[in-house]
């Protein structure tokens, strides 16, 4: 039994990581941290935990989490957790951090994009990027884990064949996403209330969002050489669920069937990303509250465009629950341990 603890426990990813540890037969939390909350029980923060947990929320005491935890999650916001990771890891002590504050290995690319300077740049080339299903041998023995963004996670699940076995062009990838709004955190904005994105879809940060030098680093690297691909975000007006549509030109010679054997035999073995049959495309229906990846592809034959379809919940594969994978591979645990549960449906 591991001792675990999380930091910044307030919000949409800390309530999904207690959720699913709350089921996990060799973890037990020990500490949960919120400034805005320290002192009240975490069932008050989340009525749905009343009964199942009642440990208090406690001001973000380094000592407190290196003394009292075998791992800790991080789920401050960017930034915010930057120096407190940074501690914990030169303290001996084993991190996720759920922020995008470790996942670029370059720190000028992270200052560019996130508007400001790394204060743990001797750490960006020790933390792995945490997706199990490309960086599994890595993760294992991996003090720092840099959990991957959502969006990041449907895209790179759903181009990393292509890219691994040189079957698509590295240019003109077009990755649409559509994400729910618990992706923008629990944080009340114009933009997310109710009357402001109910009934309604719309585009945002169009070239400009912050995933996409992480998508294009983490699809290089599959790819052995630079990937540029425009990256399409949108705000749908559900709670949970990301569906991303993928673009890509096939190289001539392949079809549909081949592709299906590809991705079947590239994620054969995998316990979470289920590849689909032929004709059917992934739905976001049918991974909410799971921590699958579904797959569907299609194929345009007319410009040979090969149409790949991901759909993932964002706070679960996208966030929580791939957290807790990657804890998994770390300590040894068979990998599906507290997740392997069916999606919600209806």
């Amino acid at each position: 039994m591991i001792r675990v603890g999380i930091a910044g426990a307030s919000g949409y990813t800390g309530s999904e990581l207690i959720r699913l540890l709350l089921n996990h037969p060799e973890a037990a939390i020990s500490v949960l941290t919120s400034e805005k909350n320290a002192g009240a029980p975490i069932s008050s923060v989340f009525p749905s935990l009343l009964g199942l947990i009642d440990l208090p929320c406690e001001s973000l005491k380094k000592s407190d989490l290196e003394n009292r935890c075998d791992l800790i999650f991080s789920a401050l916001p960017h930034r915010e957790g930057m120096d407190v990771v940074g501690d914990l890891i030169k303290a001996g002590k084993r991190a996720i951090d759920l922020s995008a504050d470790f996942r670029l290995k370059d720190f000028q690319t992270y200052e560019k994009w996130y508007g400001a300077a790394h204060t743990q740049k001797d750490l960006l080339g020790r933390a792995v990027y945490g997706l199990p299903e490309i960086h599994r041998d890595l993760i294992r023995n991996a003090q720092l884990v840099a959990n991957p963004g959502c969006y990041p996670t449907g895209a790179i699940l759903g181009l990393a064949p292509l890219l691994k076995s040189d079957w698509i062009s590295t240019s003109g990838i077009v990755v649409d996403s559509k994400s729910g709004t618990s992706g923008a955190g629990r944080n009340a904005g114009l933009p997310l209330l109710f009357p402001e994105c109910n009934e309604g879809v719309k585009a945002y940060n169009i070239a400009v969002h912050r995933h996409t030098p992480e998508m294009e680093q983490e699809m290089a690297g599959i790819a052995g050489k630079e990937v540029m691909i425009t990256f399409s975000p949108h705000l749908i007006p559900v709670n949970r669920g990301i569906l991303s549509t993928i673009y890509c030109d096939l190289r001539e010679g392949k079809d549909l069937d081949s592709v299906l054997t590809l991705y079947s035999n590239f994620y054969a073995g995998e316990p979470f990303v289920r590849v689909l049959e032929k004709g059917s495309l992934a739905n976001t229906r049918y991974v909410l509250g799971s921590n699958f990846c579904d797959i569907g592809i299609a194929l345009e034959a007319r410009s040979n465009t090969l149409v790949v379809t991901t759909a993932i919940d964002n706070l679960v594969k996208g966030a929580s629950g791939a957290a807790i994978q990657n804890m998994n591979v770390m300590f040894g645990f068979p990998e599906g341990t507290g997740l392997k549960g069916a999606g919600l449906f209806p």
